[in-house]
């Protein structure tokens, strides 16, 4: 008993103790929930989040400790032909007189005309903190629709940082209450397809969401040591689901193959979890291994999505291998209850001989007939695919391309369009001794003038350049506005000439100054550097990681070499089918999204080590089953026709159900989400139907025994299986 696997002598204890099993992982999940509630979220800061030299300028601001009230705007603009000056002053008047009676409005401002005459814009100053403005800004959007009422031959509109904020997350919590709402009924939906039964389609989505909501307090409480970021508790869930559900599904599929076999219910259950439960742990190793890498991209976001992934994945196989097979040694044969009549007849497991499948051996067959032509052939397709990658372009999403179907965006649209000085800036930060604030002063004054010549850069305002100077005189701040938007290449133009000629010229004559530029053109190309320096570390790592770990578990280096090439393979296609869907515009009417002429700066690396991880399950998997096959006394050949057909149902069950998760994500709003849900749910279509059903078999069948040398030194002795009956015998034989 004593030299069997640690996932049998676990599965064993929980199947032959039911109850404690099931009462210990409710406690289990319990406290982590109830203690990471407790303990509070630590949020990520901006100093967290410094990225390059835009984060070193918003770290200067900071310092500043300036007063930064949120500032709403009333822009007045004709519904048709020329701006009425006189109606429009009205409105202007009778706005400030409803504004300023508002509860949250510390001033309201002069109003402003456009240098057209077209518009008039009157400012409104909230107060309280900037960070909860969003929170607050509902009075004063009312107060604005009444204005609009009292003056209906013109349009009155309110727009500003707050209310864009509100408005983005009003589409957020829509979307993802949409998103919640559609995974679990799809999910549930494709588990009763693949079972046909319903509590076997509940067990796994029972465990993912438990393993999620443990995950969620353990992270929190890791947030005290890595702090979170707002996307953290979305990733969860996203990956908690994914690999939860996985896990169980090949648990729980292998478990009722071998009870249709005739064994008992102790035995189906220990023999589930020396198979799929190694293959489980092998996964989990794998998939956080993956996530590990994210450690190293240096970014507060990433380490947090790190933490939260890597705590989901190692409590999903916590519970696989200990509350799954307690549930299913309680449940027995009630498992297969209450049962879809069709779906059942078409999904069960056999007794005796097993049912011959017509469909993967059609498609194994060219695999493994003429092994190198199908090889050669799959392979070309997915490079072709991949292609395209060679030219992606990375950005961060900026705010026009914030969804126009919100109307707090085609406002902004008008203002900018009015006002250029209110749209895109850059964001100079200065420190310098407090004896030095007046020569920068002056000196940012003259940089402002001269950049304002620059057809790179808007005009300065009559009253003059906006320059903000802390209580203490050590650190100045000049917006400087450009009339282009921030993905915009004169407004990356624009960027460059200010940090490589204008700045220094201005400043760099006075002792002691220390400068940056900030704002969201800089931010972005900053972070797509820092992206594209640390995606080759973050890949070295995972690969060198992922080899060991698949050469631990296979003890073969061919095997660990081919598992690595292959993911490769999957990830470079579909970087490629991200470049071809989004960089361009002909899928914009398709997935409705407007093309930002690049993949989202954080995307590609994110991707990779996701994709890296969960393809490793499908991989870990199958190939588990052709060893199977191996070590049962079968030749190669017939060996991956044995694994590949036997776990292809498994296989493409979970498979389904991460397309169908993943792809509500590109049913959202926002091109970023959009983005990544094409991304994975792409990727784990390709990884699962063409790598698994047609490059695998034919690189193994073309490598023959070759698949399975190692150094003498990692060789380890194999124990025989008893082979299982082979529902492709008579395919492999007619070769």
């Amino acid at each position: 008993m004593g030299g069997r696997p640690v996932t049998v002598r676990l599965a064993r204890w929980s199947a032959e103790h039911p109850w404690r099993a099931i009462a210990l992982w409710v406690v289990f999940v319990a406290v982590c929930f109830v203690g990471g509630n407790a303990a509070g979220l630590n949020e990520a800061t901006e100093a967290d989040q410094a990225i390059g030299e835009s984060g070193h300028a918003d770290v200067i601001v900071t310092e500043g400790n300036f007063t930064d009230p949120a500032v709403e705007n009333i822009l007045i603009t004709p519904r048709t032909g020329a701006l009425d000056q006189v109606a429009a002053k009205a409105a202007a008047t009778d706005a400030a007189d409803r504004l300023r009676q508002v509860t949250g409005v510390a001033s309201v401002g002069t109003p402003v005309p456009a240098r057209d005459g077209a518009a008039l814009l009157v400012p409104v100053t909230m107060s309280g903190d900037r960070q909860t403005a969003a929170d607050r800004v509902q009075p004063l959007r009312d107060a604005t629709a009444q204005v609009q009422d009292a003056h209906p031959r013109l349009r009155i509109e309110q727009v500003g940082g707050a209310s864009i904020d509100q408005a983005l997350n009003d589409t957020l919590s829509r979307d993802f209450r949409q998103a919640e709402l559609l995974s679990l009924p799809v999910t549930l939906a494709i588990l009763i397809v693949a079972f046909g039964a319903l509590i076997a389609a509940g067990v796994p989505v029972l465990l993912a969401l438990s393993s999620v909501a443990a995950a969620m307090g353990l992270s929190t409480l890791a947030s005290h040591l890595v702090p979170a970021t707002d996307t953290t508790a979305s990733v969860i869930l996203l990956i908690g689901m994914a690999v939860g559900v996985d896990y169980s599904l090949f648990y729980v599929r292998r478990e009722r193959e071998e009870r249709a076999k005739g064994r008992s219910g102790l035995d189906a259950v220990e023999i589930a979890a020396e198979t799929s439960g190694h293959a489980v742990v092998v996964s989990g190793v794998a998939v956080i291994v993956s996530m590990a890498g994210l450690l190293l991209a240096d970014d507060v976001v990433f380490s947090s999505l790190a933490i939260g992934s890597i705590l989901v994945v190692a409590v999903a196989v916590t519970g696989s291998l200990t509350v799954l097979p307690a549930l299913l040694a309680k449940l027995g044969r009630w498992v297969d209850r209450p049962r879809v009549p069709l779906l059942w007849r078409l999904t069960a497991p056999r007794a005796g001989q097993p049912a011959r499948p017509r469909f993967w051996p059609a498609v194994l067959r060219p695999a493994l007939r003429a092994p190198r032509a199908t090889l050669i052939v799959s392979v070309a397709l997915l490079l072709a695919l991949a292609a395209p990658a060679l030219g992606m372009k990375l950005k961060q999403v900026g705010i026009e391309d914030m969804p126009r179907t919100i109307p707090a965006m085609q406002t902004y649209d008008r203002l900018t369009a009015a006002f250029p000085n209110t749209g895109t800036s850059h964001t100079v930060a200065v420190r310098a001794p407090a004896g030095q604030a007046d020569q920068v002063r002056a000196a940012l004054t003259g940089l402002a003038r001269t950049a304002g010549a620059d057809p790179l850069f808007a005009p300065v305002e009559a009253d003059g350049p906006k320059i903000e100077v802390s209580a203490d005189r050590r650190v100045s701040v000049l917006e400087l506005p450009t009339p282009y938007a921030s993905r915009d290449d004169r407004a990356v133009r624009s960027l460059h000439e200010l940090r490589d000629d204008l700045l220094p010229a201005a400043l760099g004559g006075i002792p002691g100054v220390e400068y940056a530029v900030g704002g969201g053109v800089a931010a972005s190309e900053d972070y797509a550097r820092h992206i594209s320096e640390k995606l080759p570390l973050v890949m070295a790592f995972v690969l060198a990681l992922t080899f060991l770990v698949m050469i631990w578990t296979f003890r073969s280096v061919v095997v660990a070499f081919t598992a690595i090439l292959l993911n490769l393979l999957s990830a470079g296609a579909a970087y490629g089918l991200l470049v071809l869907v989004f960089q361009g515009s002909w899928a914009e009417g398709l997935l409705g999204f407007t093309s930002m002429g690049a993949i989202v700066s954080w995307l590609p690396l994110f991707l990779f080590v996701v994709l890296f991880g969960l393809s490793m399950d499908y991989h870990v998997f199958v190939v588990s089953r052709i060893r199977e096959g191996v070590r049962g006394g079968r030749s190669n050949a017939d060996a991956v026709a044995y694994g590949i057909t036997s776990s292809a149902g498994v296989v493409t069950s979970a498979a389904i159900v991460m397309v169908g998760v993943f792809a509500i994500f590109a049913t959202l709003s926002t091109i970023d989400l959009k983005q990544l849900g094409v991304g994975l749910a792409a990727a784990i279509l390709l990884d699962a139907t063409i790598i698994r059903a047609v490059v695998l078999p034919s690189l193994m069948t073309l490598l023959g025994e070759a698949n399975w040398w190692a150094p003498r030194f990692l060789r380890g002795r194999s124990r025989a299986t008893t082979p299982s009956a082979d529902p492709t015998a008579e395919l492999v034989g007619s070769r």
